[in-house]
């Protein structure tokens, strides 16, 4: 029998954690799949360091990252890097995640070479084509030219197929996010920023890093979490400072003088989810903390205004706050003075997966292949 070609194509840190246990499981059904990673690094240190945690070693590295791209650069790199190991390598199907311009400009490249796409975390939508920027418009291009779509929710399926895409070719998976999380997050976790929170106090932990949000929105955000930190004298922020040279200089400018605000470097994802679970709450602007977080029992505070996986916020899981600074107070001080608001979002079921959506998308491409005779069921809570 002839193994399916299946080519996993990624290039920044979220794309990895959430690709990871694929590439994983392809390797492990080695009967039927040949595996080829393909990464483009548009995020090199940070991409580097989930490889390295999920021992993931790439096929082909484009290595496209250096300071400065713009937007049109990194796509016009990807699609020209990707054509030569589609030609050389030929695979049967291409696998892209989510909405970052490696995913757009591979499903192109792709569609050029007249090769399958399968869209993992398909049909997700603010339907605002600029928030966020450019992640709604690569997500909806991207289902354009997709042939098999693996929707994490029977929302985003919803959303596919009020754009009238065939429903035998949408399959409701899980988030793959869920998937990385049984094989990073354990229970004797030490690590030296937790070992400076004194015991009894509260952690909020933070990321914030998206395009929209650099500049006032930040600066925003920032005076309310100070404002918050000096009138709560048990609480405590972590806040892994993104690499953006302009992330940095406004995080130091407003937070690096606290002795109970404590900006650190990225952390790799083992370090990033077994803080998280130890967290009070989590403020981010990050698409992938919402989806993992609910698993861990911990409240999120989405610093957008717009969020595309609208379950989070129906399950009560997520509140979309924004960035305005009294928002964002607001609603920080109603989740650490208010217990039974807290234990309604701590304890909301989450809405996101198991923790098999990696097996679900392969049966789905044996079944699209016809190595199986039965089509898989779709996920649910």
């Amino acid at each position: 029998m002839k193994k399916i070609k299946v080519m996993t194509i990624f290039g920044t840190r979220p794309e990895a954690i959430k690709m990871a246990p694929l590439v994983l499981e392809l390797k492990r059904q080695s009967s039927l799949f040949e595996p080829i990673v393909t990464i483009t690094a548009q995020h090199r240190e940070m991409l580097d360091q989930v490889l390295n945690i999920f021992d993931i070693t790439p096929d082909y590295d484009l290595n496209i990252m250096t300071s400065n791209q713009t937007l049109s650069q990194i796509t016009s790199k990807v699609i020209l890097g990707l054509e030569e190991v589609m030609k050389e390598t030929k695979p049967d199907i291409v696998l892209v995640h989510g909405d970052t311009t490696t995913t757009f400009g591979a499903s192109i490249a792709a569609f050029y070479q007249k090769i399958k796409i399968g869209h993992v975390e398909a049909g997700l939508r603010t339907f605002n084509k600029y928030s966020p920027y450019p992640e709604e418009m690569n997500r909806q291009l991207t289902d354009v030219l997709t042939d098999i779509y693996f929707a994490p929710t029977f929302n985003s399926k919803k959303n596919l197929l009020q754009e009238n895409y065939s429903e035998e070719k949408i399959y409701v998976t899980g988030n793959t996010a869920i998937d990385s999380l049984k094989s990073t997050v354990i229970e004797n976790y030490q690590h030296p920023v937790l070992n400076n929170i004194k015991n009894d106090n509260r952690l909020i932990l933070v990321t914030m890093h998206r395009r929209e949000n650099i500049g006032e929105p930040m600066e925003r955000v920032f005076k309310a979490m100070r404002a918050v930190v000096e009138s709560h004298v048990d609480v405590e922020v972590v806040y892994p400072v993104h690499l953006n040279p302009l992330v940095q200089k406004a995080a130091h400018k407003y937070l690096s003088d606290h002795e109970r605000i404590h900006l650190i470097d990225p952390l790799e994802v083992t370090d990033f989810h077994n803080i998280a679970a130890r967290s009070f709450m989590i403020m981010s602007d990050s698409g992938g903390v919402q989806e993992e977080a609910p698993s861990l029992g911990v409240p999120v505070l989405v610093l957008r205004d717009t969020t595309e996986r609208p379950e989070g916020v129906e399950a009560n899981t997520l509140r979309l706050v924004g960035t305005e600074t009294e928002d964002v107070l607001s609603n920080m001080i109603d989740l650490l003075d208010n217990h039974d608001n807290y234990l309604k979002m701590a304890k909301s079921s989450n809405p996101y997966g198991d923790g098999n959506a990696s097996k679900r998308i392969l049966e789905a491409i044996a079944y699209e292949f016809s190595l199986n005779q039965n089509r898989p069921e779709d996920y649910t809570i």
